[in-house]
């Protein structure tokens, strides 16, 4: 942890700027009718400015109410006071949102790295400005503490500036700062933050988290993003407890909470390869505990930005593998994502999700992941579905998507056409939406016709069939239950195999798939039949080495089992490797032994077998061995 830095706070502030000060009630008279009212953000909101504005809700009418989003109670949403105030926010917290979608307030939609610009050009002008500040250091500068983001621009374009004085607000460092006469009336107080823990995590939480947390390199800088869904909560937070085995993370993100403390203490963080703010936490507002404050609190680990800086595309994609993480509240099929409502209901807002989700794009190495979880609340609608819901808008387009993330697993959009989309998102859908998704996105022609076979076979085995295999060079080979989204990847595979190899396989000189023969391939139940394959990692994906499959019988118990290596990958042992999981995943599913048909010429596959360990028996008959395998 680096060493504190040291402020000289002004002990005789109140007095050297007494003719700034005013009481809360005093100050709030300055509020006139028809003006427009900032109010500073998050847990950084000055309350007892709100309660003091509030209070005169009977003397004021047609008051504006402006923010990010606020943590206090916000009184002045009251349905009695809707006469007085009206909520205009540019992200949805729970406290307003009864108020904007019963129409009393709005809601502004806006990328958050465009809000400055709005303030400063004069769009939306400020009348009055209600932040919280630290007392000021000797030299007349006061922090902003924990709510830097929009609040900075508010500040400087406002028209009357009414600061909170608190003494129990952090000094935080940074682009933070603002001199005395910046403001125009100080309210002194001492009292507690706006405290927001964090909340425990759940089984789909920890599952998306543990997802996310595979695509996260070391020395990636991350992005933890603003929004929430409904009963699962803020997931890019929560994948912050899976990422402590990390080396060499660094943080770049508008919001920082509790769950960043445990990331820090496990030293995963160091941000010594970030390529701007070398060893800096880079945020813009933090929310969380009094224990998170204090962290913060004159800490040069932490550099505090204005949102018109940590939400700018161009800085986030300077980042060396930047990694921003975001949610949604729905996604189509073909790759759009809503972000900030339910159906015709606003719910939250764009926030940061298009500038963190283009920056990443662009930076080398970079990522750009959205999180949702694959039902609603109740279980009873997917979030993965075949078109948004009447009313939901896009925050982030279709040609904008890269990963999307479930419980279920990963599904990577970028470059793909329709239909594979289609059949990637449809295999990260809950299982009890997979067949009617299927059937709807062969009705809105996404998919051809033929997927009406396989609806009841669009099933995606578990991981733990999962195992790797090192090659004698170093090479690790992934192998994992075939997937929906591998059609292509088998057709490249079987396309690329040498006559010689294709002969052994399948005991014919025909060259030619048809596409219901390679559905065959990857549209499987997983239980009668299994198939594994044998990967490595693209830029893009993965490429497919080796695959090996088989087919029960279940009046025999045994299954018969297959498999082909990529030639340039053959005599590595690939095959024994491969031939020895199969008997694995069997043996755990009853299985007894397996069968299999190997042409004479074919030594390896049949060395395979003899050499298996387990009593071997075979004969030969036009050619053709056919073998059983006892477990």
């Amino acid at each position: 942890m680096q060493h504190r830095a040291k402020i000289e706070y002004d002990p005789n502030w109140q007095k050297k700027y007494r003719d700034m000060i005013y009481t809360p009630h005093k100050a709030m008279a300055r509020i006139r009718n028809g003006q427009r009212v900032f109010i500073g953000t998050g847990c950084g909101e000055p309350q007892l400015l709100v309660d003091a504005m509030a209070k005169r809700a009977g003397e004021l009418s047609d008051v504006e109410i402006v923010h990010l989003l606020t943590k206090g109670d916000a009184p002045y949403a009251n349905p009695k006071m809707a006469d007085s105030f009206s909520v205009n926010s540019f992200f949805i917290g729970q406290n307003v949102r009864g108020h904007i979608q019963e129409g009393m307030g709005s809601y502004t939609p806006m990328l958050l790295s465009d809000i400055p610009l709005l303030f400063k050009s004069g769009q939306l002008p400020l009348d009055v400005v209600l932040v919280q500040v630290s007392r000021p250091n000797m030299l007349g500068k006061v922090s902003l503490g924990i709510s830097v983001d929009i609040v900075k621009s508010a500040v400087e374009n406002g028209s009357l500036v009414i600061a909170q004085v608190n003494e129990q607000m952090p000094w935080t460092i940074g682009d933070c700062y603002l001199d005395i006469y910046d403001l125009d009336i100080l309210v002194p107080t001492n009292i507690p933050l706006i405290e927001r823990p964090s909340k425990p995590l759940n089984e789909v939480t920890e599952k998306i988290a543990q997802y996310i947390t595979s695509l996260v390199e070391d020395g990636s800088t991350i992005e933890f993003g603003l929004g929430r869904i409904p009963g699962i909560g803020r997931i890019p937070a929560a994948c912050m407890h899976y990422l402590t085995e990390k080396k060499d993370l660094g943080i770049h993100t508008e919001l920082i909470t509790d769950s960043i403390m445990k990331l820090i203490e496990s030293g995963a963080v160091t941000g010594a390869r970030k390529k701007t703010d070398q060893g800096k936490i880079v945020t813009s507002f933090c929310m969380g505990t009094k224990k998170l404050y204090d962290l913060v609190d004159a800490n040069p680990l932490f550099s505090f930005r204005p949102t018109e800086y940590v939400n700018d595309p161009l800085v986030i994609s300077r980042q060396y593998k930047m990694v921003a993480i975001n949610m949604a509240m729905e996604v189509d099929l073909t790759g759009q994502v809503c972000a900030d409502s339910q159906g015709d209901k606003f719910y939250s807002g764009i926030g940061g999700q298009v500038d963190f989700n283009r920056g990443a794009a662009r930076s080398k190495g970079g990522k750009a992941i959205i999180v949702t979880s694959s039902t609603t609340e109740d279980g009873e609608h997917s979030r993965i579905v075949s078109r948004l819901s009447p009313g939901a808008g896009v925050v982030t387009c279709r040609g904008e998507v890269h990963y999307i993330i479930t419980e279920y697993g990963v599904a990577y959009l970028h470059g793909k056409n329709i239909s594979e989309r289609t059949l990637a998102l449809i295999s990260i859908a809950h299982p009890k939406f997979r067949e009617q998704l299927l059937k709807e996105a062969i009705e809105a022609k996404y998919l051809r016709q033929e997927f009406s076979a396989v609806g009841d076979k669009f099933v995606v085995a578990s991981d733990e069939r999962k195992t790797s295999l090192i090659l004698d060079d170093g090479t690790e080979i992934t192998f994992r239950p075939i997937h929906p989204t591998d059609e292509q990847r088998i057709r490249d595979l079987l396309y690329d195999l040498s006559q010689e190899t294709l002969y052994y396989r399948f005991m014919s000189q025909s060259t030619r798939f048809g596409h219901a023969q390679i559905q065959n391939f990857v549209y499987i139940d997983h239980r009668k039949d299994v198939a594994i394959i044998g990967t490595l990692p693209e830029a893009h994906g993965e490429e497919i080495v080796a695959v090996g499959r088989y087919y029960l019988d279940e009046k025999t118990n045994r299954a018969e089992v297959a498999f082909v290596i990529r030639d340039e990958w053959q005599n590595r042992h690939i095959g024994s490797f491969l031939f020895k999981h199969l008997i694995t995943i069997a043996k755990r599913s009853g299985i007894s032994g397996f069968t299999a048909e190997v042409l004479r010429d074919n030594k390896r596959m049949q060395a395979i077998f003899n050499n298996s360990g387990y009593k071997v028996s075979s004969q030969v008959e036009e050619g053709v061995y056919s073998f059983v395998i006892d477990f």
